[in-house]
């Protein structure tokens, strides 16, 4: 919770956990989450020790309802996860401090919720189009291998990129700085 201190003559420290709590926040809609679940988050990653929902509400000014809410999306996502304080029945929660890890599960988290369901739809249309192309003529017909054409295109390119993806997982932390040296040397 907030010292008195902290409130009326915020310490440098203070000033800049506010900062990035609020910053992290703003990104939250990048990341495909809510505001207050980023806040928390960031909170819970810019502290050495775990916070319980009464710190988390205190320092943010929500609903327990809220915090509630967003921690138990958190711990789901895989970002934080529950620990208990010996002697204290309350819950206490703590973020990743590794920020490889921390990224690492919210890219799998966002392909897993939102690429995958996008790939699936549209080899579904594009298996759809394919389907039909034998019983079209003419202008139709042309019109559809061209759809045709674009959704291969996509899924290509999602192919492409998701094995990139598979090849930064499978780098690791100490691998991704030479793979991103060998970019800029490459590339660069």
């Amino acid at each position: 919770m907030r010292h008195k201190a902290e409130t009326s003559d915020p310490s440098a420290l203070a000033r800049s956990r506010r900062e990035f709590v609020r910053r992290w926040g703003e990104m939250a809609s990048y990341w495909g989450i809510n505001r207050t679940m980023a806040e928390i988050h960031a909170l819970l990653f810019a502290s050495i020790r775990p916070l319980c929902t009464d710190d988390i509400m205190a320092e943010l000014q929500i609903s327990r309802g809220n915090a509630s809410m967003n921690l138990r999306r958190l711990v789901d996502w895989g970002l934080a996860r529950r620990t208990h304080q010996r002697g204290d029945r309350k819950e206490y929660f703590v973020s990743q401090s590794s920020v490889w890890e921390m990224f690492e599960t919210i890219l799998l988290e966002r392909r897993r919720r939102e690429v995958e369901p996008i790939i699936e739809t549209i080899r579904n249309c594009r298996d759809t189009a394919a389907a039909e192309l034998p019983r079209l003529q003419g202008s139709a017909r042309e019109e559809a291998r061209a759809y045709l054409s674009r959704l291969q295109a996509m899924l290509d390119f999602l192919d492409t990129m998701n094995r990139l993806f598979n090849l930064v997982l499978k780098a690791g932390e100490k691998g991704m700085g030479r793979l991103g040296k060998l970019l800029i040397k490459t590339l660069g």
